[in-house]
């Protein structure tokens, strides 16, 4: 028998970002969820969700949370460095403790809002900068996993899994102290011989061509090598796929995607079982909600 393959595709929402028309519109009473994003909740398996630090804020994190329930979407925590002018695409110098309390901040302020909608958070996934860092820096990639686990430990359940670039720094940290480590491909980026990323801003960074990107995704879900940036063919093993959010024409790729997998043969489905959504809350933490210092989010959203 042929072997059934299966992939989760992502996509990163929420974000939205002070001083923009969809930062006053998410503050609007009823205002829901931002429609971009519902319409991407349609298409795709897991949503991570920006909590605060980079882009987002109560309202849209609890929008979004119940938009991803009703359509059983995986919801996923994006925690980023604080670093909203930059939009988290700046690495910052913070110690492993300092980290952690940031994550660990964000995913509370995300579950929270989550639990509000009678639904909760199921994995995490880091954001920009935070994300490519623990690729390859122990420090920051323990400072990740401590808040995981610190997150755990407040809540009286099993750790969150963490999606991660595969051979990250952060996912081996995360299988080391038994944190389900879930290994994650972009569709929209290009790649390097070893495995990583072509940093934003060189040539081939970004890919386009909605047919290409495409094809790519289906190989990588069938097991098949992909062309780098140099030529190089590698295989890419990944049980999530990531379409950023933010991307010109998202949706249409997203649709594109998934129906190449589709065609394929592919299973889309999320890697963690989502949580249904109930008819009020989940229930109350076993710990107080608390950030660090005076915490970045506030009544109504962060910056």
């Amino acid at each position: 028998m042929d072997r059934v393959h299966r992939i989760d595709l992502n996509c990163d929402l929420g974000e939205a970002r002070r001083g923009t028309p969809r930062w006053s519109e998410s503050l609007a009473a009823r205002s829901g969820a931002d429609p971009g994003d519902a319409a991407l909740l349609d298409v795709v398996t897991s949503a991570n969700v920006a909590c605060g630090f980079h882009a987002g804020n109560r309202p849209t994190m609890s929008a979004t949370a119940a938009a991803a329930a009703e359509r059983g979407v995986a919801l996923g925590a994006h925690p980023s460095y604080r670093d909203a002018a930059n939009f988290g695409r700046t690495e910052l110098e913070v110690s492993r403790a300092e980290l952690a309390d940031h994550v660990h901040f964000q995913l509370v302020e995300l579950d929270m809002a989550a639990r509000r909608r009678g639904t909760r958070v199921r994995y995490v996934k880091p954001h920009g900068a935070l994300y490519n860092r623990i690729v390859h820096d122990s420090e920051q990639a323990a400072g990740v996993v401590d808040a995981v686990l610190r997150y755990a430990e407040l809540a009286g359940e099993e750790p969150l899994p963490i999606l991660g670039l595969p051979g990250s720094m952060v996912l081996s940290h995360a299988r080391s102290v038994g944190i389900p480590a879930v290994a994650e491909a972009f569709a929209d980026r290009g790649y390097r011989a070893d495995g990583t990323l072509v940093p934003r801003g060189r040539p081939g960074a970004v890919l386009t061509d909605a047919d290409e990107v495409a094809d790519r995704v289906v190989a990588m879900a069938s097991g098949r090598e992909i062309s780098t940036d140099d030529g190089t063919r590698v295989v890419v093993s990944a049980e999530s796929v990531c379409v950023h959010g933010d991307t010109p024409g998202a949706l249409g790729l997203a649709r594109r995607i998934r129906h190449a997998l589709e065609v394929a043969g592919v299973e889309v489905a999320p890697f963690v079982q989502p949580t249904a959504r109930t008819s009020g809350p989940v229930g109350p933490m076993s710990g107080p909600v608390g950030g660090p210092g005076s915490g970045p989010v506030g009544g109504t959203g962060s910056g």
